[in-house]
């Protein structure tokens, strides 16, 4: 008798365990322990411009059972917008996935839901493409080197329309990344919820080579001091560290728009500048690419415009 109430009671308590075991968490509970897993190896512009976006939509949800992902998918196309919709469902579905692959869940109730949303295009700074001409350029280029406020930006202004590298990549450059040869791109100053970070790898690679002219040595030749380190930003802040980016740009690069009269383009238009005028140059598409790392397809899309441009050489 005593030995039958044991097996029951260890029968009950197996039963009650399996049912623990195989309680389904809710999403909420999923996308939690998915973010704990994904923010160790995210880079910091993802973990803030996605994550952190994508949870604060998702917290505003009164839905949270995988049953009702058709309710969560209705409610964030009804109360975002369709480009932040879309993020959002496809984050949730990324983490059911994961949770499928971890033996949380059996199903990944999100699957394909978002082929259909359609997203209205716009422009990115990638592809708008606005150069300044060679004129605005050189006014840009004087107006900061007599600004009494802006002068410190002066450098940097040069390094950006001298070489098209993205701004992040010019704030994060330290002279151990320059030689009298070439200048090694591997690392950028993003913003992170904890403010600016230096981040190592690049927007599409790990690193790239661009090679020093005669106008960029001189440009290193008059900025690099006597006791300089190698671990020093060849291009600091007024007050330490890093060039905060925005300030700048709202500040500066706005007044001197303003000053010049020139109609205003974001400081991003210094890389499309600097494509655009190689173009011109008449160097191969192949290596303007490797220059400003992207991939030929890339150029030829986003400047089909001023290629078309181009005019035949008299030979």
């Amino acid at each position: 008798e005593t030995l039958a109430k044991y097996k029951l009671q260890a029968a009950l308590s197996t039963t009650e365990s399996n049912n623990q075991t195989q309680a389904v968490p809710s999403l909420t509970e999923l996308w939690e322990r998915y973010c704990e897993v994904r923010k160790p190896v995210v880079k910091a512009g993802t973990w803030r411009n996605g994550y952190k976006v994508n949870t604060s939509h998702f917290s505003r949800c009164p839905y949270d059972s995988l049953d009702e992902a058709q309710q969560i998918f209705d409610w964030a196309m009804t109360h975002l917008k369709p480009d932040p919709a879309k993020r959002l469902i496809q984050a949730l579905g990324a983490c059911c996935k994961w949770a499928v692959r971890s033996h949380l869940i059996a199903y990944n109730p999100f699957d394909n839901m978002t082929r259909d949303i359609k997203i209205p295009k716009t422009s990115s700074e990638d592809d708008d493409i606005d150069p300044f001409t060679r004129e605005e350029r050189h006014a840009i280029i004087e107006a900061f080197s007599n600004s009494f406020y802006y002068r410190h930006y002066v450098d940097l202004v040069k390094f950006l329309f001298y070489t098209g590298c993205r701004p992040s990549e010019a704030i994060g450059l330290q002279w151990k990344h320059v030689t009298r040869k070439q200048i090694t791109f591997e690392q950028g100053v993003v913003q992170s919820e904890n403010g600016l970070v230096l981040q190592q790898g690049l927007k599409s690679q790990e690193k790239r080579r661009f090679p020093v002219n005669a106008q960029l040595l001189k440009l290193f030749q008059e900025i690099r001091l006597p006791d300089t380190s190698k671990q020093d930003f060849v291009f600091p802040g007024p007050r330490g560290k890093f060039i905060d980016f925005h300030n700048f740009r709202n500040r500066g690069w706005k007044k001197i728009m303003e000053q010049l009269g020139i109609r205003y383009r974001k400081p991003y238009q210094t890389r499309h500048t600097f494509v655009t005028h190689c173009l011109e140059e008449g160097v191969s598409v192949q290596q303007v690419a490797k220059w400003v790392g992207n991939t030929p397809e890339v150029i030829m899309k986003h400047y089909a415009g001023r290629l078309a441009q181009i005019q035949v050489p008299e030979i």
